[in-house]
């Protein structure tokens, strides 16, 4: 099977497409860590390299990746949403902002 998405842990917030993705797409995401897959329907374009939501994310929910806390929502986004820089602060970054 042929995964469009990446996620390392099933409790990750967000998965990395890995090719482009188009809304109504079906996305097949590998789970790395647990060795496992599910799929989600996306419902934006997202680019090659940028983040699904796996789940709803609220304003203000601080976003799990790599089974790490690495960004808080600045917007509310659905599952199978575009997750990027218009809606979410890294945590890496927030000390400069």
């Amino acid at each position: 099977m042929a995964y469009q998405a990446v996620a390392h842990r099933t409790n990750d917030d967000v998965a990395v497409a890995v090719q482009d993705l188009a809304p109504g797409t079906t996305v097949h995401v590998r789970v790395l860590k647990e060795a496992g897959s599910f799929e989600l329907e996306a419902r934006d374009e997202i680019p090659l390299g940028h983040k699904i939501a796996l789940r709803d994310l609220p304003t203000d929910h601080e976003v799990t990746e790599y089974g790490e806390l690495t960004g808080t929502m600045t917007d509310a986004v659905q599952q199978g949403g575009h997750v990027h820089v218009h809606n979410i602060q890294s945590r890496r970054w927030s000390k400069w902002s």
